[in-house]
C-alpha cells in the first residue's frame, strides 16, 4: 500500500472513531478481479480500498472521506455485500463518486 494513502487512510479511521474492516486492499495485477478487467484497476496502485460499512454509519464515513481527500468513492449499499471503495487517485475527473 502506498503510504500517502495508509496515512489518509488512518485520518479517516481517527475521526471516524470507530475500527474499520477493510474487505479488500492492494490487489497485484494478475488478482482474478484485476485480471478481468482491461487495465487494472486502482486496487492495483496501492492507492484504495474497500471497507465493510452499511446504512448510517456508511454516510457518516463517505462524508468524512471526502473531507480527509478521498477523491473516488464507490457505493455498495444493497444486496449481502455493503461496502465503501474510497481512492485518492489525482486526474482531472475528480473527485468522482459511483454507485456499482
Amino acid at each position: 500500500m502506498h503510504p500517502d494513502f495508509m496515512e489518509r487512510l488512518q485520518k479517516l479511521r481517527t475521526l471516524y472513531g470507530k475500527p474499520m474492516n477493510i474487505s479488500s486492499g492492494y490487489r497485484d495485477p494478475t488478482h482474478p478481479i484485476e485480471a478481468r478487467k482491461a487495465q487494472p484497476g486502482f486496487h492495483s496502485t496501492g492507492r484504495a480500498a474497500d471497507i465493510t460499512v452499511r446504512g448510517a454509519d456508511a454516510l457518516k464515513l463517505l462524508t468524512i472521506a471526502l473531507q480527509v481527500g478521498f477523491t473516488g468513492v464507490g457505493v455498495q449499499q444493497k444486496g449481502g455485500s455493503r461496502f465503501l471503495h474510497l481512492d485518492d487517485i489525482k486526474s482531472p475527473l475528480r473527485p468522482n463518486i459511483w454507485s456499482y
